[in-house]
């Protein structure tokens, strides 16, 4: 299905069964509503050239997930000493050493990745309907830029700095169960990130939804490779939104 395109008829019938009840969609934000990959293809681009790498956006993509996952898995770190440090690992398999104003660049990129065309207007939607509630890994001053773009009050944000942890942990879901009042039962996640998002939402018994913004590209991107099966799958949050409302 293309971007801009409606979800099928049977999309909708398969939605209106599989989600009847849900009260709270849990989201990802990085991947799924802000798209990152380009913000972070916008950034680490330039610092590469400069320093004679060449190497392709899909490369360079693959670099940061393997970097960032090791990084996010050990002790707790800031998204920013994250970013900083994929940064100097990047830069070490290349050959180079980032200089400290490269870093704090880099590291200070988030607030400018851009957000997907359909985000916006799709929560907007949503939110007549469901309660939304943030799972991220960035912290609470990187979501705080991010949502100036976004522009959505949502009704429960959890951010890694608050969790201590990064997805996928169970710790970061487990912050937020505890934080909604609803069952389980009555809770959708939605998400791109197979890795990040869906294996652990379904290791506690969440439904969860596809958003695959890479659909067509080849490999992960800026993650790791996983296998998950989620409940259904749509290219974005427009689509998405569009059938879990004609319900």
């Amino acid at each position: 299905m293309p971007p801009d395109s409606f979800a099928s008829d049977r999309q909708l019938e398969d939605v209106a069964g599989n989600f009847a009840g849900k009260t709270v969609l849990t989201l990802d934000v990085y991947g799924t509503l802000i798209d990152w990959e380009r913000g972070i293809c916008d950034a680490l681009g330039p610092i590469l050239q400069d320093h004679g790498s060449s190497i392709s956006e899909d490369e360079m993509l693959e670099r940061y997930a393997t970097h960032e996952a090791a990084l996010e898995a050990g002790p707790y770190l800031t998204y920013r000493e994250i970013l900083e440090e994929s940064l100097r690992r990047i830069a070490a398999d290349l050959g180079f050493t980032p200089a400290e104003h490269e870093l704090d660049t880099f590291s200070h990129s988030v607030g400018d990745w851009p957000t997907f065309a359909d985000s916006r207007a799709a929560l907007l939607a949503l939110q007549k309907r469901f309660r939304l509630a943030v799972i991220t890994n960035g912290d609470d001053e990187f979501f705080s830029l991010s949502n100036k773009h976004l522009k959505i009050e949502f009704d429960y944000v959890v951010t890694a700095q608050q969790a201590r942890s990064y997805k996928p942990s169970l710790n970061n879901f487990l912050v937020m169960l505890g934080r909604i009042d609803a069952p389980r039962s009555q809770i959708l996640h939605v998400a791109q990130s197979l890795y990040h998002d869906h294996v652990p939402a379904q290791a506690l018994g969440l439904q969860t939804v596809w958003i695959n913004r890479r659909r067509g590209k080849p490999g992960f991107g800026a993650v790791p490779k996983a296998e998950a099966v989620p409940d259904t799958e749509f290219d974005d949050m427009r689509s998405f939104a569009e059938a879990i409302l004609a319900r």
